[in-house]
């Protein structure tokens, strides 16, 4: 069983910063894309980042110049680096990854649970 836990989450003022990670424990071969979304109340969920194995990262337009995606991938972990935070960015944060759990099998996708990330004065 794979689980991806997010955390990092919080209660942070308009212009602050958070940090977010996802780490992925249990039985696997090697992780692919890893990416973030987010769910603000009333919203579908929207893709936040995109990073591949190799490290290239792409953003959703609104979040271009103040978040960064990283992965470590020594620690499977994924990072969500996001600075001047805005009230528009509250919302739940999500990590997906592709997970190839043996040689023979497909790239399979796993969600993480959300961390909640709220902007506010």
């Amino acid at each position: 069983q794979v689980q991806l836990v997010e955390s990092g989450g919080g209660l942070v003022q308009p212009g602050g910063s958070l940090r977010l990670s996802c780490a992925a424990s249990g039985r696997f071969l090697s992780l692919g894309k890893m990416e973030w979304y987010r769910q603000a109340p009333g919203k579908q969920r929207e893709l936040v980042a995109h990073i591949t194995t190799g490290s290239t990262a792409t953003y959703v337009d609104s979040v271009k110049g103040r978040f960064t995606i990283s992965r470590d991938n020594a620690k499977n972990t994924l990072y969500l680096q996001m600075n001047n935070l805005k009230p528009e960015d509250t919302a739940v944060y999500y990590c997906k990854a592709d997970v190839r759990q043996a040689l023979i099998t497909s790239l399979v996708p796993y969600w993480g649970q959300g961390t909640q990330v709220t902007v506010s004065s």
